[in-house]
C-alpha cells in the first residue's frame, strides 16, 4: 500500500502540466515545503501538446521525452491515485482507497475530460487525451491503417493532420462539414478542409449516432444512417472541465471553479488552476481557457500564491496548432460570428483574423503568421482602453506573415 505522511504543507490534486507547474512555483518561493502530487492516471504528467503534434512528425521524438520532471527534494508524485473528496474545512483529502491526507494549502489542477460519444471507449475507440491514448492510437495507427477522426475542432483537425503525415488513410467526419467553423473565418475553414481533402483526407458531413468496436476494426453510424468501418476511431469532441470534486466539497463552480486573481476558491487554503479554472482575465474578463499556455503560467502563479506571493495571475495566454504545412498562434477570444476585421499577405498564404465588438479587439488569429502574440496582446489592451471608430482603423496593426 502507498505510504503517504499524515499531512503536507501542499497537495495538489491532478498530475498534468498545471500540477507540474505548480510544483516549480512553490519552488520558487518555498525551497523546503513537503508537496504531493496526487494523479488518477497510471502515468506521470506529459507535456499534453506533444501527444498530438511533435510525437507524430519528429521522427525523434519519444513520450518519454515529453514527460514533465516534478521530482525533487521534498517533492512526492502518486500515479494511480484517485482523489475521491475534499474537506475544506478539515484540511484534508480522501483518496479512493479511503487513506485520508492532511494538508496546510490545496490545489486543485484536474484538467478536463473528454466528451462522451454515443459509442463507448475501447483499444481501438479512443477519446484522445492522455498518454495512454497515444499508446493506443500509435498502436494501430500504423502506416496504410484507416482511422476514422470524428471532430473537426482543435484535436480532430491536429491528429488529422497527424495521421496524413504518417500514411495513414483518414475519414475525417464533421458535424459542420468544415473544420473548426466556430473560429475561423468561412473562407479559411473552407481553405484548411480543402487542404486536408487534397492530402487524402475523405471528408464525411455529419454527426455520430453511435457504433460498435470489433476485435480488429469499429464501426461508426452516423445520424443520417451513413456507415464508416475503420481499423480505429479518434474521437474528438470537446472536453468538460472536471468540477465535481470541488463541487462536492461545497467549493463555487461555474463553468469550472471559480477562482479570483490569486487563484484562490471559494473555500480557505484552496487553489485551482489550469482547464478547470474559471479566472478573471486581466484583459478580457471571466473566462476558463482549455490550452498549455494557461496551464503552465497559471500552474507557476498558483504555486507561488500557495507559497505566500500576492503577485496575482495577469497573464493573458495563447495558443497555437499545426495543420499540414500551415500554422497559426492565436490569443483571447475567438468566435467565428464575431470577426472583426480579415488582412492577408499579398499571395495569400498568411492572414490576421481580429475578432471583438464595438471597436474592441477580443481575439486574434495569426494564420502563418509568427512572432506577433505580443502585439496582438497589445492590441487587445488598447482598444480595451480606446475603441477604434471602425474595422478600417485596425488595418496594417498586425502584418499577415509577420
Amino acid at each position: 500500500m502507498t505510504q503517504f505522511q499524515d499531512s503536507y504543507p501542499y497537495v495538489i490534486v491532478g498530475a498534468g502540466v498545471a500540477a507540474a507547474s505548480a510544483v516549480a512555483g512553490i519552488r520558487e518561493k518555498d525551497g523546503t515545503g513537503s508537496v504531493v502530487v496526487l494523479g488518477a492516471e497510471p502515468d506521470p504528467p506529459v507535456y499534453r501538446p506533444d501527444l498530438s503534434k511533435t510525437l507524430w512528425l519528429d521522427a525523434d521524438a519519444s513520450l518519454e521525452d515529453s514527460l514533465l520532471d516534478v521530482t525533487g527534494e521534498g517533492v512526492e508524485l502518486h500515479t494511480s491515485s484517485t482523489v475521491a473528496a475534499i474537506d475544506p474545512d478539515g484540511h484534508r483529502v480522501e483518496l479512493a482507497d479511503g487513506t485520508r491526507i492532511g494538508f496546510e494549502h490545496l490545489l486543485i489542477a484536474t484538467g478536463a475530460s473528454p466528451r462522451t460519444a454515443p459509442i463507448a471507449p475501447g483499444p481501438r475507440v479512443i477519446h484522445y487525451r492522455t498518454s495512454a491514448d497515444y499508446r493506443a492510437l500509435r498502436a494501430v495507427a500504423t502506416p496504410g491503417a484507416h482511422v476514422a477522426v470524428v471532430g473537426g475542432g482543435y484535436i480532430g483537425g491536429e491528429i488529422a493532420s497527424a495521421l496524413l503525415q504518417n500514411d495513414v488513410e483518414v475519414t475525417l467526419v464533421l458535424p459542420h462539414g468544415t473544420v473548426q467553423p466556430g473560429m475561423f473565418p468561412p473562407d479559411l475553414s473552407d481553405q484548411v478542409t480543402r487542404k486536408l481533402a487534397a492530402k487524402g483526407a475523405r471528408i464525411v458531413t455529419g454527426r455520430l449516432a453511435g457504433g460498435s468496436e470489433a476485435e480488429d476494426s469499429v464501426t461508426l453510424t452516423l445520424e443520417d444512417g451513413t456507415g464508416i468501418t475503420a481499423d480505429a476511431a479518434v474521437i474528438g469532441i470537446g472536453v468538460t472541465p472536471n468540477t465535481s470534486l470541488a463541487q462536492e466539497a461545497g467549493i463555487e463552480v461555474d463553468d469550472g471553479i471559480v477562482v479570483d486573481e490569486l487563484l484562490r476558491t471559494s473555500a480557505a487554503d484552496v487553489f485551482a488552476a489550469g482547464d478547470v479554472a474559471s479566472y478573471p482575465d486581466a484583459l478580457l474578463g471571466r473566462r476558463r481557457v482549455e490550452h498549455v499556455d494557461n496551464a503552465e503560467t497559471m500552474g507557476k502563479a498558483a504555486g507561488r500564491a500557495m507559497a505566500g506571493d500576492l503577485t496575482g495571475y495577469e497573464h493573458t495566454p495563447f495558443f497555437w496548432s499545426d495543420l499540414l504545412e500551415d500554422g497559426y498562434e492565436a490569443i483571447g477570444d475567438l468566435d467565428a460570428s464575431r470577426v472583426l476585421r480579415e488582412d492577408a499577405s499579398e499571395d495569400g498564404s498568411a492572414e490576421v483574423v481580429l475578432y471583438g465588438a464595438d471597436g474592441s479587439v477580443r481575439g486574434a488569429l495569426l494564420w502563418n503568421t509568427w512572432d506577433s502574440v505580443d502585439a496582438a496582446r497589445e492590441l487587445i489592451a488598447q482598444t480595451r482602453e480606446t475603441p477604434v471608430a471602425g474595422p478600417e482603423d485596425l488595418r496594417g496593426r498586425i502584418s499577415p506573415g509577420g
